[in-house]
């Protein structure tokens, strides 16, 4: 009985890609990127995220808002608090129920939501989406590379091929990382669309990896703390272990040199 489901599970674990692949419409292509922030001790790269936030203001908060993320978070990335209450007045308005109008953003505010065109909130993206499965509903790629939100976000921005179609009067733009293969949003990015104040490349792939980067800070922006947390809990759990071996061979030494009679 348990070789035959064994044999079962395994023939199933191999057709399974395969079958979401035909649902899907075609195998998605997610590209490993090597972000500085994985991996145990991995941190973010301030430089980065300064420059995902630049793309995202002048690209994406057009359409996509991140109302989970308090602007005064944003001293996290480097800045001042003087340049926070800059960015934030000079960016955005939200709407005061006191005064029932718009006022600039303050940093006590949080990014403004924005659903304008159905646009979904980029405020947890990174972490909604997987970019690595398989073997289906085992998660062993995972394991190995991480959950792969940033590296979905980052290889949907860069996987536009410039093919379209029009479908029940709907342009659809063709993506490699997108499930199906088709996707409604055309292609935000394009090469030097950005200027950056360090000179930093500006193609479409560098930029999708900078606001990539960002938007995994918006949806863990305490990432580093946890990992931190996690190393000294981990230390301590050895230590303890190792604690408790010996005091457990101290006390039953005795016990176990004994003959029984």
């Amino acid at each position: 009985m348990f070789k035959k489901l064994a044999i079962g599970a395994a023939f199933a674990i191999a057709l399974a890609p395969a079958a979401v692949s035909a649902a899907g419409g075609g195998e998605q292509h997610i590209e490993d990127f090597d972000f500085s922030f994985e991996g145990p001790f991995g941190a973010y790269d301030q430089s980065q995220l300064q420059r995902g936030l630049q793309i995202y203001t002048e690209v994406c908060a057009a359409c996509h808002g991140l109302k989970y993320v308090p602007l005064r978070d944003l001293t996290a990335l480097g800045y001042s608090e003087e340049e926070v209450i800059a960015y934030a007045a000079g960016t955005f308005e939200v709407f005061d129920p006191e005064l029932d109008d718009f006022r600039p953003a303050a940093p006590t505010d949080h990014f403004p939501a924005n659903d304008a065109v159905g646009a979904p909130d980029l405020s947890l993206m990174a972490k909604a989406r997987a970019g690595f499965h398989g073997p289906y509903g085992l998660g062993i790629n995972q394991l190995v590379k991480g959950m792969g939100g940033a590296e979905y976000i980052a290889s949907l921005l860069d996987g536009y091929t410039g093919k379209e179609k029009e479908e029940a009067g709907t342009i659809l733009y063709e993506n490699t990382a997108f499930p199906g293969g088709w996707i409604s949003m055309g292609p935000p990015l394009s090469d030097e669309q950005v200027e950056f104040a360090d000179g930093h490349e500006n193609t479409v792939e560098a930029m999708s990896q900078d606001v990539a980067a960002f938007l995994m800070w918006a949806a863990e922006p305490k990432m580093m703390d946890r990992k931190a947390s996690g190393f000294v809990g981990v230390l301590f759990l050895t230590i303890m272990s190792v604690l408790l071996y010996l005091v457990n061979k101290r006390l039953w030494a005795p016990v176990k040199g004994k003959k029984s009679v």
